[in-house]
């Protein structure tokens, strides 16, 4: 599996403190079936000011780190950053970071309690610079959780959507595992990933997901968590994910229907 957004980086944002639980993450990564990550520390102004330049550095020191600690994971850059509506001319300057460093696909937070005014405009900005925006964990969002459907009108502007694997257990409620649910039902995820920021109970398994894929489709875990995992880094277009249909005979309500009685 490949793991697409984990805070492992040691001492630049809200992730490890020190290099050696860094390394115990990626030990962790390792045993839970993971062979790369992209490293997605946090860029917000004025909270974790990373840039590109620093970012590069932190994970070439990082992996070589691993390397001599005989640890077999590889470490690909990335960022996550907090959208904001002059993100697109980061981009067009080359001072943004995108996921695997590849040109290709951007990985965007929402603030954590609604959604901006500018999102949908500031998405697309992003695609006309042709990098693809993945909006990571919308399930956590505010908006979202009040109004799941929201979701839909960032999808037609051209942005895909990263689920966070303990979502799925309960990990941050039970309304944010509803909706997570009712997303991978649509289809609505390109990726499935950690966002690890430790190695307690936010540490980087993906396990939580591959259980509840199981009880829709198992191919869907592995595409959702390796195969487009694995197009990403090469830069390849990747794989719709289907509408699923619960393996228990549980009858399938319509998309709104589930929206609107939750």
């Amino acid at each position: 599996m490949i793991d697409l957004h984990i805070h492992i980086l040691p001492g630049i944002d809200d992730g490890p403190a020190t290099l050696q639980k860094a390394a115990a993450m990626a030990r962790l990564a390792l045993d839970a079936g993971t062979s790369a990550v992209v490293a997605t520390p946090h860029v917000a102004p004025g909270l974790y000011d990373n840039d590109k330049a620093g970012i590069l550095a932190a994970v070439q020191e990082f992996q070589s780190h691993l390397q001599q600690c005989e640890i077999g994971l590889h470490v690909y850059p990335g960022a996550e950053y907090l959208l904001e509506p002059d993100l697109a001319e980061g981009l067009a300057a080359g001072e943004v970071l995108t996921l695997a460093n590849n040109g290709r696909y951007l990985l965007v937070e929402l603030p954590a309690m609604g959604i901006p005014v500018f999102a949908e405009q500031a998405l697309f900005e992003i695609c006309l610079q042709g990098v693809t925006p993945v909006i990571a964990h919308p399930e956590r969002n505010g908006d979202f959780l009040r109004d799941p459907g929201k979701l839909l009108p960032l999808l037609d502007r051209g942005a895909l959507c990263q689920g966070t694997a303990r979502s799925f257990s309960g990990l941050f409620g039970k309304r944010v595992r509803q909706v997570a649910l009712t997303y991978l039902r649509e289809g609505c995820y390109s990726f499935i990933s950690s966002d690890a920021h430790g190695d307690g109970a936010r540490g980087p398994a993906l396990s939580d997901f591959l259980i509840t894929a199981g009880d829709y489709d198992p191919n869907v875990g592995e595409l959702l968590t390796a195969i487009n995992p694995r197009l990403l880094l090469s830069g390849a277009p990747l794989q719709v994910s289907p509408k699923l249909i619960q393996t228990s005979g549980l009858k399938k309500r319509g998309f709104w229907s589930r929206l609107w009685s939750k």
